[in-house]
């Protein structure tokens, strides 16, 4: 019995974290509300289960609200800090605490009631509503103290592991679901008069639950949250998002910074967008690498075909960019005959990688009128390697740029010289 439960605990770990993550991943489509709605119902649901629902497993008893819901919650809780910032985590924080203050209150002024027993041995029971009550408050009140906690312990682990981003998730899970183990089963011992004897079985299994969330935090990190979220069409159902002012003020600002030619962000938009995206990867402790690319002679196909020409020629190399690139990568018109990549979470050999990949694609489809190939230059610079500012890794790429040029163009360069050529 206790490795069926242990079965079926690792089964609600999964199921609670493929939720709450697809939420979170789907967050600029369905709205961060829906997230923080679903952490919220599921606090009475967690608090109940932790108050009285124990089962055996095969290192001891353990609570299913404690050790899955409010471990997994608190996990979430880290994931929404490492997707946004400290502003929209402490949104759920507050309003869960508020919420149970509020419950409090109506269960105090409910007691004030003369009730009726319309069916017998079925009275209102007001001491399990009151510990209920006081129960919601504390554990709120410590899922706050370990907010707060979690994010600060993150970065400051992040000091000596800054890109090991999936140990400091669970070694941060560890010391602060310690802490809490500590201070909620403190509650459930005064409240339920729970046996002290729990206290080990109850933190063994706050600990394996932290192993299941940090390995499903691993696949979501390499497989999902890597390739970004892929564009969907809308659909004519959608009558809220057609009603919206919010949907049609995203659009307009979606529109706004793109180049009216090629389609792909303007360079004011690069100079807003570039040093925010390298910021937050550099926060997760990952890398950002900066493409510059130029076309080869274009002044000689404006020259020789045409201005109206040389715009299909440039459209042509846009369209090929945002083709190869990934859905979570930027790629900015920075002017005239140049474009720049920006792509997160992206080391520099696997930059050179993708460089190099542009150059080939560009060179073997885009042609001018006369049917002669189209080439193009490359500049690859990474932060923090080359720099911690946008501004200093663009100015590394955009010299690496020059020595493409030197070198004969039609090529690649990178922090250790020209890139071998594909073939």
């Amino acid at each position: 019995m206790a490795f069926v439960n242990l079965g079926l605990i690792v089964t609600e770990a999964i199921g609670y974290f493929a939720l709450m993550v697809s939420l979170l991943h789907f967050r600029h489509r369905l709205g961060l509300g829906v997230f923080m709605t679903a952490l919220g119902v599921m606090h009475f649901m967690e608090t109940y289960l932790a108050a009285l629902f124990y089962v055996s497993l095969p290192f001891g008893v353990a609570l299913p609200g404690s050790s899955v819901f409010f471990a997994g919650k608190l996990m979430m809780i880290l994931m929404l800090y490492l997707e946004e910032d400290a502003s929209t985590v402490r949104q759920p924080i507050y309003g869960l605490f508020l919420g149970n203050l509020l419950t409090v209150a109506i269960a105090w002024v409910l007691q004030l009631h003369e009730t009726v027993e319309v069916s017998p041995g079925n009275a209102a029971d007001f001491s399990f509503l009151k510990e209920m009550g006081w129960l919601m408050v504390w554990g709120t009140a410590l899922l706050y103290l370990d907010s707060l906690g979690i994010i600060l312990l993150y970065e400051r682990l992040g000091l000596w592991m800054k890109r090991k981003v999936i140990l400091r998730f669970m070694l941060c899970g560890f010391a602060l679901l310690t802490f809490d183990q500590i201070g909620f089963f403190g509650a459930l011992h005064y409240f339920l008069d729970v046996p002290l004897a729990a206290f080990w079985d109850g933190w063994r299994a706050k600990m394996f639950a932290v192993c299941i969330y940090t390995a499903l935090f691993a696949f979501y990190r390499l497989y999902i949250h890597r390739n970004g979220v892929p564009a969907a069409a809308r659909s004519l159902s959608d009558l809220f998002g057609d009603l919206t002012f919010r949907e049609r003020y995203n659009d307009l600002l979606e529109r706004t910074g793109r180049d009216i030619l090629t389609g792909v962000y303007d360079r004011s938009r690069m100079e807003l967008e570039a040093p925010v995206m390298m910021r937050e990867a550099l926060r997760q402790g990952q890398l950002t690498t900066v493409i510059i690319i130029d076309a080869d002679h274009f002044k000689d196909v404006n020259d020789n075909f045409g201005h109206l020409q040389g715009d299909e020629v440039l459209k042509s190399i846009a369209a090929r960019l945002v083709m190869i690139l990934r859905s979570a990568d930027r790629v900015f018109r920075f002017g005239g005959e140049e474009f720049v990549a920006i792509c997160p979470g992206t080391e520099h050999e696997e930059g050179l990688l993708v460089a190099e990949r542009l150059r080939w694609t560009i060179a073997t489809s885009v042609r001018t009128p006369d049917a002669r190939p189209v080439t193009v230059s490359i500049g690859v610079a990474t932060a923090d390697e080359d720099g911690v500012s946008f501004m200093t890794v663009l100015s590394t790429a955009d010299d690496r740029l020059y020595q493409a040029k030197k070198n004969g163009r039609n090529c690649v360069f990178g922090r250790m010289g020209l890139v071998k050529v594909l073939t």
